[in-house]
This record gives structure tokens, C-alpha cells and sequence, in this order.
């Protein structure tokens, strides 16, 4: 059984064509999951992707825009993302954002597609 620390995993852009969030990612069979952190200023442009997303904040605020919900979260608070829908994500405020971010795999892919 592999044992994991998110802070010596590779610091990577896991999305880059959409999103600033940089952090590891742990890969299993069927699931993935992220300790991704985005800058004051940035975040994820809408888009949208094949997997089922479930998002938790752990530190700052984060503005979800998909459909007609816009809604600010904070620590604690979470999303999930169903898969093929269209949604943006940025920080809110001046504080950077730490999430924690699980998507399933599809075609062996989970955030690095």
C-alpha cells in the first residue's frame, strides 16, 4: 500500500490549458486527486471535461459559476461537478486558495487531460 505526502509529490500545472491550480496529484485505478492551490487573481476558466469533479476548500474563498449558480465558497464548503457541464472557478479575494480536488478517471485520464 503506497503512502503519499502531497507536498513532495511533483508541484505541477495540472490543467494548464484552463486552470492555475499547481500541486500533486495521487493517481489510483479508478480515481485521482489534487492538493492544488491558485494564486490571488486566477483560476479556471469555464470549461468543461468528461469526469465527475468533487472540489473542497481548505484555504480562502473560491467563486463557482456554472449555469445559474454563483456562489462564493470558503473552507469547509465543496462542490461536486457533473461530468460534460460547463463551469469557471476563481479566487476570491487576496488570499490564496488551497482546494482539494477528486475527479474518476476516464480513458486513464483524471485533471492532467
Amino acid at each position: 500500500m503506497p503512502v503519499y505526502t502531497f507536498d513532495k509529490l511533483p508541484q505541477e500545472y495540472v490543467t494548464p490549458k484552463y486552470s492555475t491550480g499547481k500541486g500533486g496529484s495521487i493517481t489510483a485505478n479508478k480515481i485521482e486527486v489534487s492538493l492544488l492551490s491558485y494564486p490571488p487573481g486566477t483560476g479556471a476558466v469555464a470549461h468543461q471535461h468528461p469526469q465527475e469533479q468533487i472540489m473542497v476548500v481548505l484555504r480562502g474563498k473560491l467563486r463557482l459559476r456554472s449555469g445559474d449558480t454563483d456562489v462564493v465558497l470558503g473552507p469547509s464548503e465543496g462542490f461536486v461537478m457533473d461530468p460534460n457541464v460547463l463551469h469557471q472557478v476563481t479566487v476570491e479575494g487576496e488570499q490564496e486558495l488551497v482546494v482539494f480536488s477528486c475527479k474518476n478517471l476516464v480513458d486513464g485520464k483524471g485533471h492532467k487531460i
